[in-house]
């Protein structure tokens, strides 16, 4: 755990060590050592280190006096056992410390030991397809005069080289890394990201940058779900038609999708399929409609939701079709599993069919649930004889499916759990559905062993994996879709990684803010894509007061979007308003909210109250500045109630900071209208929420309640 960023002087008495094993006589030594550096800090203007920002955080840290310096000539020698993976994660890394540190690009020969910088070690090279439970452990040992970083496998260097990666920090001297020794390995083996291709296509070059995301938190699978009502992404050559009438021209070649699982793989990332059946499968029909369980005839879905359309599991033919299909994916896909979806079946077609009835009470199947049972069972049969583990969601789980199937749950940890004692192996998808705009700490403290999944015995416990981010895609288009899975997803990817005990939210949210810088330099556009988006909604390369009022609003959450909008949404609608531009979480909002917690309780720092000053006036003054542009471009029309409210927001809080500054205390009629006006603003408006306006409301309740004087600060 960290429980603060820990600080660091560079003196020997200073050394601070954290790990997994956390108890009260730790805490005790940490206090002990804070005391001490309270008592031995050094005089003003002495140098003092930066906090270590590592995210994920490691298992076990200790740091020393010193630092590693970083230059022009830094090289890399490999020692132990050597493969070409091996040699181009080193050169991965190479590439990425110089864009990072803005050296330039060199073809770095590997060096002697004796005179490398940094010095890799694997005791043992990679399975020649990765493997879930395969040794990701490293351990890292920095001095002033070099590094060394030891690991028993390739995939262990891997996790380490990010390691060092984040260390790597701008000082007085350059850059360096600091003194210290790492001793780290993964909470769980599987630690996910799934992208949904089949609702809105994502090109190669998004999918590499967010595998270098990936790698960076030391997140090792890549679940690719490549079908659903709205298209069919993979090139089939056993059945063109899927490709060629169900996907809009929007698909992989196999030689794409080898390309993809090659890159994966140089960064430490399993490749796993969905092709999601019975249900979710429209786009299976439009070429092979005689699939499907009604008549017909199928199109390409436009909407979202959950449709009707369904495989007939009653036909013989049916499975001779996904034999072949499967068996031509499973040469495709190297990874041991093949995820089959089998989420939100309807069953309205299999109730109006009268065969599929007739089969039914022919076979003594008495629900649908129990129809797609038998469905399970028979593709379960198909992809085990092409060599392949089942993998699918929480709706897959019977009895009778053999023990091998792996369960991911969108429904929570007791579901997960129930897996567990029925001698499943299970991971959590619950609660990291990065696409409902959560906020980070919301997705960070879901646990996949809390609830029911904390009273399994050690052997149930076992059989959960892990965990997987999920990346539906309804509202991404590849210009949006980084900035809905970072930095966020870094929070997911802790959670997976770190002892169950790294808990602390401010932290997360300090390192989680270095990371997002770090991803930029791997060229994610979770950053980059904000102000180019606002432009266009501006009409204009001014857009200062269009941000004042976009660092503040986020999307509405979960399925709302959806429920608010005046017509059903379709998959062509352009994705280009503000709704489509903020992040999923507002830091100007997080930071005004701390900045008036402090305040209010009068434990403020000096200078507080002319922070929350400067943010209101800004608020009060924008609509003025942005008013002109509405006039301009009709992508503002819509959110210029919300800058209307802002700015109320804002002549409301100064007010009260008014009222507060002369000791008075608030007429109750205005209390009165202020409330009742920011209960209006905090309801959304353009699929947009004001997150600042609980905390107006907090001065506005603080201000009506003074007796004398004000809050200290």
């Amino acid at each position: 755990m960290i429980a603060e960023p820990v600080r660091f002087h560079y003196a020997a008495c200073f050394q601070v060590a954290y790990h997994s094993n956390f108890g009260e006589q730790f805490m005790r030594n940490v206090m002990a050592m804070l005391l001490l550096c309270l008592v031995s800090a050094p005089p003003a203007g002495t140098q003092t280190a930066r906090p270590i920002n590592l995210m994920p955080a490691p298992a076990s840290l200790q740091v020393g006096a010193g630092q590693l310096v970083i230059g022009p000539v830094f090289s890399v020698a490999i020692t132990g056992h050597t493969e070409p993976r091996l040699q181009r994660a080193v050169d991965i890394f190479l590439g990425d410390l110089r864009r990072q540190c803005g050296m330039p690009p060199q073809n770095t020969p590997l060096s002697d030991p004796a005179k490398a910088t940094l010095v890799v070690n694997s005791e043992d090279g990679s399975k020649e397809v990765q493997e879930v439970g395969e040794d990701e452990s490293y351990t890292l040992e920095v001095s002033p005069s070099g590094a060394q970083l030891s690991a028993a496998t390739t995939l262990g260097i891997m996790r380490g080289l990010q390691t060092f990666l984040q260390l790597v920090e701008v000082g007085p001297n350059g850059f360096a890394v600091p003194v210290l020794t790492i001793k780290d390995q993964p909470r769980f083996p599987w630690r996910g990201l799934m992208i949904d291709v089949g609702r809105h296509f994502m090109p190669l070059d998004v999918l590499k940058r967010n595998l270098d995301g990936m790698a960076a938190v030391k997140m090792n699978v890549f679940h690719w779900h490549l079908s659903d009502n709205q298209g069919f992404r993979v090139e089939s050559k056993r059945f063109p038609k899927l490709q060629a009438m169900g996907s809009d021209g929007l698909y992989y070649t196999q030689e794409e999708v080898r390309e993809v699982i090659a890159y994966a793989r140089d960064r430490g990332i399993r490749v796993v399929p969905e092709f999601d059946m019975p249900g979710h499968s429209t786009a299976w029909f439009v070429g092979y409609p005689e699939l499907a369980s009604g008549h017909g005839p199928y199109a390409i879905e436009r909407k979202w939701g959950v449709f009707d359309p369904a495989m007939d599991p009653t036909k013989d033919s049916t499975y001779k079709f996904l034999d072949e299909f499967i068996g031509e994916m499973a040469k495709l896909f190297p990874d041991q599993y093949f995820h089959i979806g089998g989420d939100e079946v309807k069953g309205k077609e299999w109730d109006a069919n009268p065969k599929i009835q007739e089969f039914m009470r022919g076979h003594g199947i008495k629900t649908n649930p129990d129809l797609q049972a038998y469905f399970n069972r028979r593709v379960q049969e198909i992809v085990s004889k092409h060599g392949k583990t089942m993998e699918g969601w929480d709706e897959i789980l019977r009895p009778d499916l053999p023990k091998s199937i792996v369960i991911q749950s969108w429904r929570g940890q007791d579901s997960l759990a129930a897996a567990a004692k029925q001698g499943y192996r299970g991971l959590l998808s619950f609660g990291y559905y990065v696409d409902l705009n959560w906020p980070a700490w919301q997705h960070y403290e879901v646990d996949p062993m809390a609830k029911a999944a904390a009273d399994l015995g050690d052997e149930e416990k076992q059989r959960i994996l892990g965990g997987e981010a999920a990346m539906w895609a309804e509202y991404v288009s590849p210009e949006n879709i980084e900035s809905r899975i970072w930095p966020r997803t870094a929070a997911i990817a802790e959670r997976l990684w770190s002892p169950q005990n790294v808990r602390d939210v401010d932290s997360m949210y300090q390192r989680m803010g270095a990371i997002s810088h770090r991803l930029d330099w791997l060229g994610l556009t979770h950053n980059s894509s904000y102000v180019p988006m606002l432009r266009r909604i501006a009409g204009s390369d001014d857009v200062g007061a269009l941000r004042t009022l976009a660092d503040v609003v986020e999307p509405v959450k979960d399925y709302t979007r959806e429920e608010l909008a005046e017509t059903p949404p379709l998959s062509s609608d352009p994705l280009n308003r503000l709704v489509d531009a903020v992040r999923p979480e507002s830091m100007t909002a997080r930071h005004f909210s701390e900045l008036v917690d402090a305040f209010v309780a009068g434990g403020s720092k000096p200078g507080t109250e002319a922070e929350i000053r400067a943010l209101l006036a800004r608020w009060r003054d924008h609509q003025v500045e942005l008013q002109p542009l509405a006039e301009e471009s009709y992508l503002l029309k819509e959110v210029m109630p919300l800058s209307r409210h802002l700015s109320a927001l804002g002549t409301a809080g100064l007010a009260a900071l008014d009222y507060l500054d002369h000791g008075e205390q608030a007429p109750a009629a205005w209390k009165t209208e202020q409330l009742a006006l920011i209960e209006q603003i905090k309801k959304p408006k353009a699929q947009l929420l004001l997150m600042v306006a609980p905390s107006v409301q907090k001065l506005v309740e603080a201000s009506a309640g003074a007796g004398s004087g004000s809050p200290a600060r």
